[in-house]
């Protein structure tokens, strides 16, 4: 009965595998759908990229853009800020 006993043992252990392959944590099925989540994920996060570049370069443009009509006030028309001193400097011809 000893002598018996170990094939079946190992037959049983063998299906027990074979059943955590194809239907267990981590089978073959499992695999697949994790790698489908994975792939959705990554062009989610492609799509965030993308949307976040566009976002700050709008905010780049908006700042730059600020920043020269700033400059060309202070340079036509003398704008001044509060708490900033005005000082015209003028070099003979």
């Amino acid at each position: 009965m000893g002598v018996r006993a170990v094939p079946v043992l190992l037959v049983a252990l063998l299906m027990v595998v074979h059943g955590q392959l194809w239907f267990g944590r981590g089978s073959v099925g499992n695999v697949g759908e994790m790698q489908r989540k994975l792939q959705q994920q990554q062009q989610a996060n492609a799509q965030a990229q993308q949307a976040n570049a566009r976002l700050a370069a709008e905010v780049r443009d908006l700042k730059e853009g600020l920043e020269m009509v700033e400059e060309k006030a202070r340079a036509e028309l003398g704008m001044v800020k509060p708490n900033e001193i005005f000082v015209n400097v003028v070099t003979p011809k």
